[in-house]
């Protein structure tokens, strides 16, 4: 028996979601230049917590989350399709589509990163990261690449930092494009489960997927791996006419149970990245991961990783949770997600750092008048009312940036994609033919 159509709503929630992580990467990177101290749940050892530090406050300036998020995503929204049409009986055309989708992929996600790497490259050799050298910001001035020394050594650090970006997650020019090839790996992760076990009966499907799942966990892969196979298991579970009927039959512990695990996946998503044992509930969760992570695990990556699969579980039973993450500019920001990504490291660098930093003057440097070698004097920010007016500025700049990527740079991706395709590709496999199902 296919399962109902599901309805249009039923699925954008995933864009606002993806939107909302996407900013919240921004967001946490910002906070990482400016005001580090967030990442840690107290100013110091059994201090005092300012207000962004606090539990679920501090989701806003936290990223981690959001990469489990994208992996999540990406397991749920390259699957969903595939097993529709298995579902339907359509098993042979799910492999079809997975086939070109794994085909495309590649060109779809490299060529975009590819682009962002030499826009940066050509930015960080003539002199662009200049100021963000001398800023009073460690992240900035450790994510900041100093120009090459000649010009053949230009091009040669370019090609090498252009492949291994995607052998070890190395990028010199932009060093948070380290999670694309873990991203990348996790897709072809998606197509080669989905591949397996696309003929298989629903109920054994999802048995399978929990076991992937209990794989990943117990090996530890808490970045992209049991994250992919949730999101896979949850495109199952969201299609399942027998869960959709038991939901719909039981209003109350729908609405009471996913708003529970709202809530839960939000507490797990604000454990610190530093210092835990700094605030009483992070000791508390810290000592509880002792008995449900393997052992070696990094808890930093486990919890976040954690709460976002429960916080997308949740939000997937939750109809006023999926109508709010279904607004049109949540959604927007969902569409916006991939070039905002590659984007905003490298105008944070830039643009956000010549505003906050660029006036600055800086503090005299070598030996004082007794000879001694003064420390390193760095530009300091700008004035308080200079950043309250400059970073919601900057979010203006960073989305109509990104939205004349997606309207220029991404449509010429996709035409060398299919370029290639055409190029490569057998003559039947390049045009859709009926298919005789047995």
């Amino acid at each position: 028996m296919a399962p109902p159509p599901t309805p249009k709503r039923e699925v954008v929630w995933i864009d606002g979601l993806r939107g909302i992580a996407s900013v919240l990467v921004v967001t946490a990177h910002i906070c990482r230049s400016l005001v580090p101290h967030l990442i840690k749940p107290a100013l110091s050892d059994r201090g005092p917590s300012t207000f962004f530090q606090l539990p679920f406050i501090r989701c806003l300036v936290m990223g981690r989350a959001s990469v489990a998020v994208f992996a999540l995503v990406t397991g749920y929204v390259n699957s969903l399709g595939p097993l529709k049409k298995s579902r339907a009986g359509n098993a042979d055309a799910a492999l079809i589509g997975i086939a070109k989708s794994a085909f495309r992929r590649f060109g779809r996600f490299m060529i975009p990163a590819i682009v962002a790497t030499v826009i940066s490259w050509l930015a960080c050799q003539f002199g662009a990261y200049n100021v963000a050298h001398v800023a009073d910001s460690d992240w900035i001035r450790a994510t900041s690449p100093v120009p090459s020394i000649s010009f053949a050594g230009a091009f040669y650090d370019l090609f090498k930092n252009l492949g291994t970006t995607w052998i070890d997650g190395g990028n010199a020019y932009d060093k948070i494009q380290w999670t694309l090839t873990y991203l990348l790996k996790g897709s072809m992760m998606t197509y080669l489960t989905l591949f397996a076990l696309i003929y298989v009966k629903p109920r054994w499907r999802m048995l399978i997927l929990v076991g992937l799942f209990w794989f990943k966990w117990k090996s530890g892969d808490a970045l992209v791996g049991f994250n992919i196979f949730c999101g896979i298991l949850l495109a199952e579970v969201s299609i399942d006419p027998d869960v959709i009927n038991f939901a719909s039959a039981h209003p109350y512990i729908q609405a009471v149970g996913s708003a529970s695990l709202i809530i839960l996946g939000l507490f797990f998503c604000s454990y610190p990245e530093e210092h835990p044992e700094w605030a009483r509930w992070s000791r508390n969760m810290q000592d509880f991961g002792r008995l449900i992570f393997p052992v070696g695990a990094e808890y930093a990556r486990f919890y976040p990783g954690m709460g976002a699969d429960v916080l997308a579980t949740g939000i997937m039973f939750n109809t006023t949770a999926k109508t709010i993450l279904s607004h049109r500019f949540l959604c927007w920001m969902g569409k916006q997600s991939w070039p905002v990504y590659l984007i905003h490291a490298p105008l944070i660098r830039t643009v956000l750092t010549w505003v906050l930093f660029g006036a600055s003057v800086r503090p005299p440097q070598g030996k004082d008048q007794n000879g001694n070698q003064m420390p390193p004097g760095w530009l300091p920010l700008a004035k308080p009312w200079v950043v309250m007016f400059a970073i919601p500025l900057f979010y203006v700049f960073l989305y109509r940036t990104a939205v004349l990527w997606s309207q220029y740079v991404d449509p010429w991706c996709a035409r060398v994609t299919q370029r290639f395709e055409d190029l490569v590709f057998r003559d039947d496999a390049k045009v859709e033919k009926p298919l005789l199902l047995s």
